[in-house]
């Protein structure tokens, strides 16, 4: 993992959505990291220092003349302890401090001597009025044309004083991927990769579709490992449970339901991609006529007969379209025969790899949160990865694709 070994601070300004920020500590511990907390008096008006303490394993940095602080220039020695720096939720007051270059508290101070020395988050959060403010436009425009910052947009939703606009700090799973983001190399930097997720819904009638049992997490998953590698993606996504995390807007999502709207979306995209990750469990049938009203059961009926129609094959489409300079990536999902099956499928296609799953591993396959797989690629190579996190796959799949 990206964050194990790190050392992360976390920088907390007085917004309500301070009350965030324990939950990010304990996803970041959990992944292995280190981390210390600098805040502003106001923080901890939204969340205690005992709670904030007892999650870092740390005292945390308040009060500038503090006599627990562990070294008597703690706003120094801290930026020289961390690997990254995130300041969230980065208040509008906070923000105009960072950009006029005002260090006054233990956490102005502290990101006074942290700016363009180490990677740096920014993630503003506010009314939405405070946000519009010309005065901290301006601000934010400055402190993003500094090196090494990063700052997440707020997003738009309720806000604390009961209206709805744009000023909500990102949800905690946000921040982490931001900070993975940090951490990783920028290997696909300038690549462009088409990747499918999830599964498609054939419709039947205005409530009925046919379907499968893909949530869309390994498409997902290889979604964010490619955007923090620095490829800009574009993400057609079928029927998918989990959320796209996209902090720096490196994912371009495309909703495609059917197979025909999926085949349609990959269809207009592929041209202009370098590598393509066909992931998506898409239907191989789809109903010949659909229903404009509920279907209804009659009286006495015991059965009933829907006709089928084959429906586009989107991994031949782009197989047969693709150019010299691109790469094609393939899965199977298979119950049995599994590696001929797939090598089959792998030539087929026109793939240049494809990954293999097998519903038999246990652990692996729909709806886990783990996955074995078997890389064959089409020069004959094989690539066995152990039963592991979907976010270890898609790296490792990424990995084994890379070139050709």
């Amino acid at each position: 993992m990206a964050l194990t070994g790190k050392h992360i601070l976390i920088g907390i300004s007085g917004g309500i959505a301070a009350y965030k920020i324990p939950e990010l500590i304990r996803l970041l511990v959990k992944d292995g990291a280190e981390v210390r907390v600098a805040t502003t008096r106001n923080a901890l008006q939204f969340v205690t220092e005992t709670t904030l303490q007892t999650l870092c394993g740390h005292s945390v940095y308040s009060d500038v003349f503090a006599a627990i602080n562990e070294h008597a220039t703690e706003h120094i020695s801290l930026p020289e302890w961390c690997d990254a720096m995130i300041v969230a939720p980065a208040t509008a007051n906070v923000l105009a401090k960072m950009a006029a270059g005002i260090a006054d508290d233990a956490l102005t101070t502290t990101i006074c001597s942290c700016v363009a020395r180490k990677p740096m988050i920014i993630a503003p959060a506010m009314n939405d009025k405070m946000w519009e403010n010309p005065a901290t436009q301006k601000a934010i425009e400055t402190i993003r044309s500094w090196q090494n910052i990063c700052v997440i947009e707020p997003t738009e939703g309720p806000l604390a004083c009961g209206t709805v606009g744009k000023g909500r700090m990102p949800e905690v799973e946000e921040l982490h991927e931001a900070l993975e983001y940090a951490f990783t190399p920028q290997t696909m930097a300038g690549e462009k990769v088409l990747i499918t997720a999830g599964g498609t819904q054939e419709q039947i009638d205005p409530v009925r579709f046919i379907s499968n049992y893909s949530t869309g997490k390994m498409g997902i998953a290889l979604a964010h490992a490619c955007a923090r590698r620095g490829a800009q993606v574009t993400l057609v996504c079928g029927a998918v449970s989990v959320p796209v995390y996209n902090p720096f807007g490196h994912i371009q999502r495309v909703d495609a339901l059917s197979a025909q709207e999926m085949y349609e979306a990959c269809m207009a995209q592929w041209p202009k991609m370098d590598k393509a990750i066909l992931c998506a469990a898409v239907a191989d049938f789809a109903p010949t006529q659909t229903a404009a009203e509920k279907i209804k059961k009659q009286a006495g009926q015991t059965e009933m007969t829907i006709q089928l129609s084959t429906t586009p094959d989107i991994a031949r489409a782009l197989g047969e379209s693709k150019k010299a300079c691109q790469m094609l990536i393939g899965f199977a999902l298979e119950t049995e025969n599994e590696k001929e099956n797939a090598l089959q499928k792998l030539e087929r296609k026109h793939f240049d790899a494809i990954v293999l799953n097998s519903l038999r591993d246990k652990g692996a396959g729909f709806g886990t949160d783990t996955n074995r797989v078997t890389i064959l690629k089409a020069d004959g190579s094989v690539i066995e990865l152990p039963l592991q996190s979907k976010a270890a796959i898609a790296d490792g799949i990424i990995d084994a694709v890379a070139k050709r």
